[in-house]
């Protein structure tokens, strides 16, 4: 596969989507063509590189379930608003993410990867936001595709 990170259209689509929704962060994890794991590939407003260490089980972390579930999540105040542990979500604790908003992608009709947007705030995504992230997860699904 070649890195994602070297894809100039996949790092357009995030970075457009990045502008358009006014949010502080946008990251693509994919889970691994071996084994179960997911790991992030991609960020746009990361705050450092802990994001590229990130590996979770399936069905563990923002990525993890929903690659597992196959549907949206959204959080708007972080840590308040969630099930289990805080160190069960790190992406949000290594980029300081008080809300989200992510989204599958699917790969030959299974979810196999997750974009998230987050603001660094407590924030409730409207609906037009949510659009944009999933007009953009279709644009990446074609452009992956590709390279998966």
């Amino acid at each position: 596969m070649t890195e994602i990170r070297k894809l100039r259209p996949v790092l357009e689509v995030c970075d457009s989507l990045m502008v358009e929704a006014g949010c502080d962060f946008v990251g693509l994890a994919i889970q691994n063509t071996v084994g179960p794991d997911v790991r992030w590939h991609y960020a746009a407003g990361n705050l450092n590189d802990k994001y590229e260490r990130i590996t979770v089980r399936f069905g563990k972390g923002i990525a993890g379930k929903i690659i597992s579930s196959g549907s949206a999540m959204m959080l708007a105040d972080f840590p308040n608003d969630i099930f289990g542990k805080v160190t069960d979500y790190p992406i949000m604790l290594a980029e300081k993410l008080v809300s989200s908003y992510a989204v599958p992608l699917f790969f030959n009709a299974v979810p196999k990867g997750v974009l998230l947007i987050g603001k660094r705030e407590s924030f409730t995504f409207p609906d037009y936001i949510q659009q944009q992230v999933k007009d953009a997860a279709e644009a990446l699904e074609q452009l992956l595709n590709e390279h998966l």
